[in-house]
């Protein structure tokens, strides 16, 4: 098949519908970007005569109707390296805003989601998995849907786990309450890991609902 038939993950780049045209997705960390980013942005979809500009469900801009010829072209000017990264692996995290801006916020996302970037994005998983970080019960980052979870109150971090939305949607599982940031960081390390050493070519929801909640918290908590 083609190259102009298929994703390009390694170059950040999914083909679309007219199947020779590709949409670019450049890695705006949890949606936080300055004035300057905006611009770039701006100029270099006007320069390659982009069909569209899209603000995402995940935080990010996505750059639409780019020819094959012109991914390298887009990305060398934009300067930035992708963030609609597909495939097996852990995705960019989604956060809302936080206590650093919304008055209902009860915990910063904003250092804690890009730490889970830093540590995590990236890494090959058994299939697809998606975390989102809420700074208070009203979850606009969605966590209850994701494969990992957060949600910021008074007295820490709730995590939840094998949230997916899609045809199948599935609510996440509280595995732990109350935590600090660095508590959560660890537990994540071990719910990937237990994940990967498992090798269920399944999303995480399914692969808890194949073994039991309390199976897999018991494993994961007990490493």
């Amino acid at each position: 098949m083609s190259n102009k038939k298929t994703n390009m993950p390694e170059k950040g780049a999914a083909v679309q519908k007219d199947m020779e045209t590709y949409a670019v997705n450049p890695y705006i960390p949890g949606g936080l970007v300055e004035p300057d980013t905006l611009r770039k942005i701006a100029d270099v979809a006007e320069k390659y005569d982009a069909k569209a500009l899209k603000l995402s469900s995940e935080h990010r801009i996505t750059i639409f109707g780019i020819p094959f010829k012109d991914v390298d072209n887009i990305w060398n000017d934009l300067g930035m390296r992708p963030g609609g990264l597909s495939g097996k692996i852990v995705r960019p995290v989604k956060f809302c805003i936080g206590a650093s801006c919304c008055k209902m916020g009860k915990q910063k996302t904003h250092e804690i989601g890009l730490e889970i970037d830093q540590q995590f994005m990236g890494t090959k998983t058994p299939d697809k998995m998606k975390i989102a970080v809420s700074g208070c019960e009203n979850s606009c980052a969605e966590p209850a849907v994701r494969d990992i979870g957060l949600i910021g109150t008074k007295n820490g971090w709730n995590v939840l786990v094998g949230g997916t939305a899609g045809i199948r949607p599935r609510i996440g599982d509280l595995i732990a309450k109350d935590l600090s940031s660095e508590e959560v960081l660890e537990l994540m390390a071990k719910i990937i890991s237990y994940y990967k050493e498992n090798e269920e070519v399944k999303r995480l929801g399914r692969f808890i609902d194949h073994m039991g909640f309390e199976k897999f918290k018991d494993e994961v908590l007990g490493k």
